[in-house]
């Protein structure tokens, strides 16, 4: 049922990399993720798709030696999109996501305990209620454990290639947008910077 424990040592290593990876590229403050949705930030987008390509490269190039193996979830319509309609509205208004709202408790953020929580309450009211939610969920459509390769019946590698690709292309693009829009934010935290100063001197003068 478990994999070996040198296969959970080496998975808890890389869990650690990783959280201290988002916590370096600054993934976990509430304020990125919000201005992630705002448009203001791609920090999470760049940081999240480079972490995408790694994972993919590494899982497929380790998958020969047998240091990881894939577990592949069934592809239930209802489910997916249910689940990814909640995910989103659930990070919107959280402003962390799972793997994030983790690494902020690391900095020692109450309001992300207060996430984690909630999160843990959720997964054990999911694995009570399970057995019946799942039969309902494959009533309206599941696909098997299918993957894109195998649909397509080409090699994962194009699969991984092309996406490797387009995320170069997209943090490029990313990149140059927000060179261009440096300038006008500069001004925005300069106002505001000094209506701070502002109002701090009305203080004193009081």
């Amino acid at each position: 049922m478990f994999d070996p424990l040198w296969k959970l040592t080496l998975g808890l290593l890389t869990g650690i990399i990783f959280g201290f990876l988002l916590q370096k590229g600054r993934v976990a403050k509430f304020h990125v993720i919000v201005n992630q949705f705002l448009f203001r930030d791609w920090t999470v987008v760049k940081v999240m798709g480079t972490a995408v390509i790694v994972g993919a490269v590494g899982i497929y190039l380790l998958l020969p030696t047998e240091a990881v193996a894939l577990h592949i979830k069934p592809l239930v319509w209802l489910g997916i999109v249910a689940g990814g309609i909640c995910f989103g509205v659930g990070m919107a208004i959280y402003g962390y996501c799972p793997g994030t709202s983790v690494a902020a408790c690391g900095e020692g953020r109450r309001d992300a305990m207060v996430g984690v929580f909630g999160m843990l309450l959720g997964a054990g009211i999911y694995v009570v209620l399970y057995p019946p939610l799942s039969e309902w969920l494959k009533n309206w459509g599941d696909a098997g454990k299918i993957t894109l390769p195998q649909i397509s019946g080409t090699s994962p590698w194009l699969w991984v290639g092309g996406l490797g690709l387009f995320a170069a292309g997209a943090i490029a693009l990313f990149d140059r947008g927000s060179r261009g829009s440096t300038p006008g934010l500069q001004g925005e935290n300069h106002d505001e910077v000094s209506r701070v100063e502002g109002s701090a001197h009305s203080i004193q003068d009081r």
